[in-house]
């Protein structure tokens, strides 16, 4: 009995790690550059249940029975999201659509071959440091120029150029008088090259990446990361941001699917609670 009464327990811990993952897509809808998270749910070990042999007779295997679900990790959906025009020259958006040969990518950028190896589309990412100076990766392009020139994100990281070094323009610059080019360069108002471009990395193991907070990744292991050269199937766009790709009817019908989940769950453990009060109390009288 009270096997059943943890099990409910533990249905109810992973539908809650459900619910809040889902509400934090929500609450993240306009954030530009914004992946939505889905939370995965995995069964316990299952048990083998079997029949005690008798006379010498051999085990009889009944069947197998779980013994609960526990919420195991979440994985942000790492495909391209609309883009919002917003004329601002200090917006930016990345347009990541890198082909493999020989593969076709569904529109959950995965593609499955016929001998059941998956393979996941490549993304394109802004490369920036984080408090510690450490490389993290983003695609959220709402950058803004501090009074030291320093280019930045809306939460104030470096953004790092092809020389793997910050791009810091000369002091008194303007992004409204910069002009990114089909090279990822930074043009003056006169047209003129100003030595400073973005650093575009690219990720092949896309699942690797790890959510940190305020739109930045990091790469879970190492390798799997080159810089994208102009041309290989990712641009730029000035005035332009990534708007999330949250979808926000699957989200609520996975907000209202936790909820009824959570409650039966609930309702489980009531019963056994009824039941286990009516043994000590009644039974056990007896």
């Amino acid at each position: 009995m009270l096997r059943g009464m943890y099990t409910a327990a533990a249905g109810m811990i992973a539908q809650q790690r459900v619910h809040d993952t889902a509400t934090t897509n929500i609450a993240n809808l306009n954030t530009a550059g914004y992946k939505a998270t889905n939370a995965l749910n995995r069964s316990f070990p299952e048990m083998l249940l079997s029949l005690s042999g008798k006379n010498d007779l051999p085990v009889k295997q009944i069947g197998r029975i779980s013994t609960g679900v526990l919420a195991e990790e979440s994985i942000a959906l790492q495909i391209q999201g609309d883009l919002n025009k917003t004329d601002s020259p200090s917006d930016f958006a990345l347009v990541s659509e890198i082909p493999v040969p020989g593969v076709v990518f569904d529109a959950s950028g995965k593609s499955v071959a016929e001998d059941g190896t998956v393979t996941y589309r490549p993304q394109a990412y802004f490369t920036v440091l984080n408090e510690d100076g450490e490389v993290r990766y983003t695609r959220g392009g709402e950058f803004s120029l501090t009074d030291d020139g320093a280019l930045v994100t809306s939460s104030g990281s470096p953004v790092l150029g092809a020389n793997n070094q910050p791009i810091v323009f000369p002091r008194g610059t303007s992004l409204e008088s910069l002009k990114l080019d089909g090279n990822y360069r930074f043009l003056d108002a006169a047209g003129g090259d100003t030595g400073q471009s973005l650093l575009i990395t690219r990720i092949d193991r896309v699942n690797d990446l790890v959510r940190e907070g305020d739109g930045k990744f990091r790469l879970n292991g190492e390798g799997g990361t080159a810089a994208v050269a102009p041309g290989e199937g990712v641009e730029v766009r000035q005035g332009y941001t990534e708007r999330s790709n949250v979808d926000p009817s699957q989200t609520m019908l996975n907000i209202m699917g936790a909820m009824r989940a959570y409650e039966a769950n609930q309702k489980v453990i009531q019963f056994y609670d009824k039941s286990l009060e009516k043994a000590a109390n009644e039974i056990g009288r007896v």
